[in-house]
């Protein structure tokens, strides 16, 4: 359980935050950035859904709680002698978010372009989402290769269909993909 009673601590005062370890590590650590992305990622998750409802809505509310649980999984590092068990995502989680994005597209029209960021609000938020989340899977990606097991598979394939789902999302809230802005090649020559 989370108690936050004290919201600033001065602890971070030079540079430094605390992994769920206690370990200490500078602002700037890869793994730090890959949760901020994260947090980033949710955040803007939160901006579309001032402009969705329902089905869609509830959706995005448990994925902003299943972000939370990959920004706990980063700043856990996977180590053999943690004393306690850490939060991860787990295959679950990126099962019914593949459920979810079919769940989505089963009605969109058929895509004959690329798309646009734009449409609807909540369209282009979900689009400034998605963009976002493909920025903390490649900070993720990264950190996996600087780091033996630093990130896990599950986390891995989570952010992969997050930003997937959002994609679908943002052409669900394009009236079915019937109001997606669509590219033009070369069209401004």
């Amino acid at each position: 359980m989370v108690v936050l009673n004290k919201i600033y601590t001065k602890t971070g005062d030079e540079g430094t935050t605390a992994l769920v370890t206690g370990e200490r590590v500078k602002k700037c650590d890869l793994r730090i950035a890959a949760y901020g992305t994260i947090d980033e990622t949710n955040a803007a998750i939160g901006l579309a859904r001032l402009h969705t409802k329902d089905e869609l809505d509830d959706m995005l509310a448990r994925i902003q709680n299943d972000c939370f649980d990959l920004g706990s999984d980063l700043a856990t590092p996977h180590a053999e002698d943690l004393k306690f068990e850490p939060l991860r995502i787990v295959q679950s989680q990126v099962d019914r978010l593949e459920q979810e994005i079919d769940i989505l597209n089963a009605n969109l029209e058929p895509l004959n372009s690329f798309v646009l960021p734009g449409g609807t609000p909540a369209s282009a938020h979900l689009h400034q989402a998605r963009t976002i989340s493909r920025r903390a899977e490649r900070l993720m990606v990264e950190l996996s290769l600087t780091e033996k097991n630093a990130v896990s598979d599950a986390s891995l394939k989570f952010v992969n269909r997050l930003s997937d789902f959002l994609f679908v999302a943002s052409r669900f809230s394009n009236d079915m993909g019937k109001s997606d802005v669509l590219w033009i090649p070369a069209a401004n020559r």
